[in-house]
């Protein structure tokens, strides 16, 4: 049976298109309208008599709602937290006091949580006094969705109503995540810490490392204050990478000759982030598994230090490991065709699409005809999925075969074909 998720944003009016378009479907004997219908309506309805209140309910309990009045309740509460609108959220917590404590979204499953928390995310100072004058208790979960959103004022705000507490088991995670500078240093002002008894948190090294984001000065800049407050990163060339530190690397160099052609697992590519390094061909574009600096450095958006890898005389073509199945053998032109960075950029975040990563490999000579076996899956927080096989495809042919669009870059296939590609 379906079930649908109300957006960050949800709107009113869409949910009452929906549901008048439920109800013609019922109406008109849809099979899965029908099943709906038949599955969370209490009552035995006659789809073909069926009534604009029943389909609201039917679709009100498909988000996760009780009654189509809380669906309603839900979208109202989000909309005025959004507008920041005092008067709107104080009638509506008058008439339903629950609304303090219960997902603004309904659903469990949406990290925006209560209202207060919800309006943490938006940096709605006013409103959060507002819910904790009426007895919201969400300080902790407020101040860390303020923080991975990057507002350090509103995390200060929410601090100080909590009492001022010991922030030392408070977690890095959620601005490691976003990788906000920002959100990241009011926490360890306040008193967070990444090392503690235990050692460091690989729950934040996780968030760190395998986020979604792509910025690496905010990264590198992370990881730096992380070493100011007691961190010890290993001393790698992978965690020099994601440090952006080219001094760390040329001291790499200089005692491994052999290190621009050598190849990293997982393991290494996510140190201290064990999380991230479990399934080998699970990755957010190109697996990363078994390949050199420069396939890591663009799965990471690392440009500079790709620039740097190939001014120091780095093959553009060097490829990456061969497992015992003929899979592997890639170049790092394959990483910039399929690749996180492009996700962001088809939702319309960050910079336009301009390849750049794509367009300085082809600059420095790298060949658009390759061929390789890959296999990949995506994360789960990605849809997951099964493991998909791709045979023998050069770079033009990984990108128009990846099942997952969203992450192929349609600049980087134009100017790869532009330079000779073929399928």
């Amino acid at each position: 049976m379906r079930v649908r998720r109300l957006p960050v944003r949800p709107n009113l009016e869409q949910l009452r298109r929906q549901a008048k378009e439920l109800l013609r479907a019922m109406r008109a004997g849809d099979a899965n309208a029908i099943a709906e219908l038949r599955e969370r309506h209490p009552e035995s309805i006659d789809p073909s008599s069926a009534k604009l209140a029943d389909a609201q309910l039917v679709l009100a309990r498909s988000y996760s709602a009780s009654s189509w009045t809380r669906l309603v309740h839900a979208v109202e509460l989000a909309e005025a937290i959004w507008r920041d609108d005092p008067d709107e959220v104080l009638a509506l917590i008058t008439r339903n006091s629950d609304l303090i404590h219960e997902d603004v979204l309904i659903r469990h499953d949406s990290n925006w949580g209560p209202p207060m928390t919800y309006a943490a995310n938006l940096g709605r100072d006013r409103l959060i006094r507002l819910f904790h004058g009426h007895g919201a208790k969400d300080l902790a979960s407020a101040a860390g969705r303020a923080a991975l959103q990057g507002k350090p004022d509103t995390v200060r705000m929410i601090y100080d109503l909590a009492g001022r507490p010991s922030l030392e088991e408070w977690t890095l995670a959620g601005p490691a995540y976003t990788l906000s500078v920002e959100g990241t240093a009011v926490l360890l002002t306040l008193g967070a810490r990444l090392v503690g008894p235990d050692g460091v948190d690989a729950n934040t090294m996780e968030h760190l490392l395998g986020t979604d984001s792509r910025n690496a000065p905010a990264k590198h800049r992370i990881l730096e204050m992380y070493v100011e407050h007691g961190f010890e990163p290993p001393d790698t060339p992978v965690m020099a990478l994601h440090r952006g530190r080219i001094d760390l690397l040329e001291a790499h160099v200089a005692r491994d000759p052999d290190l621009l052609t050598r190849t990293f697992d997982t393991a290494d590519v996510f140190p201290l982030a064990p999380a991230c390094a479990r399934d080998p061909y699970t990755a957010q574009g190109t697996p990363v598994h078994g390949t050199t600096l420069l396939h890591i450095a663009a799965y990471f958006d690392e440009l500079e230090i790709a620039k740097w890898l190939l001014d120091r005389g780095m093959d553009p073509d060097t490829r990456a490991a061969i497992d015992a199945g003929g899979f592997g053998g890639y170049t790092a032109l394959f990483s910039t065709v399929v690749s996180q960075r492009n996700f962001w950029v088809n939702y319309g975040k960050g910079q336009p699409d301009e390849a750049r990563f794509t367009r300085l490999l082809l600059d420095r000579g790298a060949a658009p005809n390759v061929r390789a076996s890959l296999k990949a899956r995506l994360e789960e927080g990605h849809g997951g999925g099964p493991l998909h096989e791709y045979r023998d495809v050069t770079p033009l042919g990984w990108g128009e075969q990846y099942h997952a669009k969203i992450f192929v870059s349609r600049e980087s296939l134009r100017l790869i074909e532009a330079r000779g590609g073929s399928r």
